[in-house]
């Protein structure tokens, strides 16, 4: 299933780059469905910064539920490589659980609108599920419950990046959460 997240922020846009690459665990304090995010590692090269960040999502839910889920189920590891020539960033998320069977890639491009005072963000991607290479799975049901899966995690995951937009806008302006 294809990802498209577009958002344009009021501020320029090596700002908005800037703050989206190095400033993301601040922004997770302005993301409700994320408790933290680590930075494992960080490797700059040249105008490439290629980053490793582990996400902890956050999301309410009855307190019998939450204690059963396990924290694989709400965690997942997002490789990036920040392309300051091409105003560019290349991804790839791997689920911490049913990494077997969940690819999910994609580009974000910073686009500089007018006279550099604003910047449009477009992110750009691919999601599949494919429960067959679950084990324990039954094939006659991996169908369908991949594409129900799938459709499942397109919603979550285009939510959270409508959010990480929201929480760059509202960092950029220096906004405080009440």
């Amino acid at each position: 299933m294809r990802i498209e997240v577009d958002a344009v922020l009021g501020h320029p846009r090596e700002a908005v780059f800037a703050a989206y690459r190095d400033d993301i665990r601040a922004l997770s304090d302005y993301m409700p469905n994320v408790r933290r995010i680590d930075v494992v590692e960080r490797v700059d090269e040249a105008g490439v910064v290629r980053l490793f960040n582990r996400w902890h999502g956050g999301v309410e839910m009855p307190a019998n539920l939450a204690h059963r889920l396990e924290e694989r189920f709400l965690s997942w590891d997002d490789h990036a490589i920040w392309d300051q020539s091409t105003w560019s960033c290349e991804w790839t998320i791997e689920p911490h659980a049913l990494r077997e069977a969940v690819r999910c890639k994609g580009r974000i491009d910073f686009v500089e609108l007018g006279g550099g005072g604003r910047t449009r963000i477009e992110l750009s991607g691919d999601l599949t599920f494919a429960l067959e290479r679950v084990r324990g799975v039954p094939s006659f049901l991996a169908g369908s419950l991949g594409r129900t899966a799938e459709s499942f995690f397109l919603r979550a995951i285009t939510a959270n990046l409508v959010a990480v937009n929201d929480a760059l806008a509202v960092y950029l302006r220096g906004d405080t959460v009440a």
